[in-house]
């Protein structure tokens, strides 16, 4: 029974970092173009990308949006040949920015809010691997008030302060058979908070090149006090937690990116970032007062990862501006750590989309993100769930931006 409720709790953290969760929809301009924003002052969006290039934008302007983000995952079990596939469910990350302050004075004001982590996945109930989740429940939103600071006519710095805001409810199967047949439940849910930092340098080069380089900082997510929920027997009520706390570290990225412009109308976008998953060395978990069930270290061993994006924009006309882009992301996820709720693997991203320009001040912007994560056969060393997972992602995303 111990082993089983440990393997349960286990389960949590790693549902919200891992690269299959990791929201890169921060702007549907950028969205567009690969998720290449570093080196480039497009929108309002660059209080996420390059806090130094906010103090570049030439009008100030508000900017909300949307991107729907649907994944389909198979599973096929080795030994089978039958296919599992998740249910259908969509997560909604959000953005929103605003930028202040004259574009004539050097310093400029800027908020972000968005979502970096978030997704659904949910199983059927009685699917093979039922006992390590049936269903997972992510949000985590980041507040981010930034300053901007034009040094030269051609440097600009900047930094934000970042406050996060996470949820999740993991849901899965127990091996335990309740007196009326049924099979038990597990319901773990918390919240997480934490503060962390953003900031970059954005370089106008007298060659027309634009560079930037970016640094997000590690964020721990620390649950304290999150619910663990189980129905199970009466005679195993009492020996079950009702409360968990842990901590997890939320990688620090840094990123380079460069803008090329061949002529007025076109911009060539080029990023590359670099996730510092190193520090994720293992999962650590503080229990409330049951003799019965011990804290617990489970090693997980993630390897940094780096993510490679090219995006080209267009404006065909004074209206309509054009974008397409492309992206390779290379997971942190070790060999024997694929989940279900994890099913992670390098990826190719192919992206589009355009800019329409309705009035002088107000615009609209649409993308679309394809999502193709590559087959990987792995037998998870926690849960010996074996077996080849196959995974893509459909992300449509709309935003409005007001500028004056």
């Amino acid at each position: 029974m111990k082993k089983i409720l440990l393997s349960c709790l286990l389960a949590v953290p790693i549902l919200g970092y891992s690269q299959s969760f990791q929201v890169n929809l921060q702007g549907q301009k950028q969205t567009a173009m690969g998720g290449a924003g570093t080196g480039v002052a497009l929108d309002e969006a660059a209080v996420f990308f390059n806090p130094g290039a906010v103090s570049f934008l030439k009008k100030n302007g508000i900017q909300a949006g949307i991107s729907p983000l649907y994944l389909k995952t198979a599973f096929r079990e080795n030994g089978s040949n039958i296919t599992e596939y998740n249910k259908d469910k969509i997560a909604t990350p959000v953005m929103g920015y605003a930028v202040f302050g004259s574009p004539e004075n050097r310093l400029r004001f800027g908020i972000g809010i968005y979502t970096p982590f978030g997704g659904a996945m949910h199983w059927k109930e009685d699917w093979t691997g039922k006992y390590t989740v049936t269903s997972l429940d992510l949000q985590a939103i980041y507040i981010q008030p930034t300053l901007s600071l034009k040094i030269t006519d051609h440097i600009g710095i900047g930094g934000g302060l970042v406050y996060s805001l996470g949820k999740v409810d993991l849901r899965r199967a127990v091996p335990i058979t309740k007196p009326n047949g049924e099979p038990s439940t597990a319901k773990l849910k918390g919240d997480a908070k934490d503060f962390g930092w953003n900031a970059g340098i954005y370089v106008q080069t007298v060659s027309g090149v634009s560079i930037g380089v970016t640094h997000r900082s590690q964020i721990t997510a620390k649950v304290k006090n999150g619910d663990a929920i189980f129905d199970v027997p009466d005679a195993l009520r009492a020996t079950m937690p009702t409360k968990f706390n842990a901590e997890l570290p939320l990688p620090a990225t840094t990123s380079i990116g460069f803008g090329f412009y061949p002529s007025t109308k076109t911009t060539i976008a080029v990023d590359v970032n670099w996730v510092h998953w190193n520090k994720y060395k293992e999962l650590a978990f503080d229990y409330d007062n049951n003799a019965r069930i011990p804290d617990t270290k489970s090693p997980r061993n993630y390897h940094d990862a780096a993510a490679f994006r090219l995006g080209i924009e267009n404006q065909t006309t004074n209206r309509l501006a054009l974008r397409a882009g492309i992206g390779y992301a290379m997971t942190p996820v070790g060999k024997g750590y694929v989940t279900p709720e994890v099913p992670d693997a390098d990826r190719l991203l192919l992206s589009a989309g355009l800019g329409f320009k309705a009035s002088e001040r107000f615009l609209i912007d649409l993308s679309f993100l394809y999502e193709n994560v590559k087959a990987r056969n792995e037998t998870n060393i926690e849960t010996g769930l074996s077996g080849e997972f196959k995974t893509a992602a459909y992300i449509p995303g709309i935003s409005f931006s007001y500028k004056w």
